[in-house]
């Protein structure tokens, strides 16, 4: 099993010292997902919210979120993120919006938390412009999807849909 990077030899938190780790293309894929009433996605899926483009606002709030993921997980270092894309997707068979987030950069270390917190925040963003019309929403299968480059390699989730 491997060890945890964020403890030191005495048990304290710290922060990783990257300064000697080769700048590689790291690329994380996320997704998270906002289970709601039909009534309330269809709603979504028309257009007919009072407070304007839920798709759009909660693309955005994903994407201003992976920017600043280190000022919100303590043991994160600021990255010069390349890309993010958040894609948002009404699935009515499944009463959801399903969010996925891409987060790439060359550098010294990952991306996994800034694509993490991409979907996390663009399901805040969507529960939080609806919670007038449905408070029961859930916010589910906030998870990493897919990574690859760095030093423990490559890893891709089971799909479980």
């Amino acid at each position: 099993m491997s060890q945890l990077t964020h403890i030191n030899a005495a048990g304290e938190a710290h922060m990783v010292d990257v300064s000697a780790k080769a700048e590689t293309l790291r690329e994380a894929r996320a997704e998270a997902c906002v289970v709601m009433a039909p009534a309330t996605l269809q709603m979504i899926i028309e257009g007919r919210h009072h407070k304007g483009d839920v798709f759009a606002t909660a693309r955005i709030a994903g994407i201003q979120a992976a920017k600043r993921t280190w000022e919100l997980i303590p043991l994160c270092h600021p990255l010069m993120l390349s890309k993010v894309e958040v894609e948002l997707t009404a699935e009515p068979e499944k009463n959801r919006v399903r969010i996925e987030s891409v987060c790439r950069l060359t550098g010294k270390t990952g991306v996994e938390m800034e694509a993490l917190t991409a979907a996390s925040v663009a399901a805040l963003t969507i529960y939080d412009m609806c919670k007038a019309v449905q408070k029961d929403m859930v916010i589910e299968s906030v998870r990493l999807l897919q990574k690859s480059g760095g030093k423990s390699g490559d890893f891709q989730a089971v799909d479980n849909d």
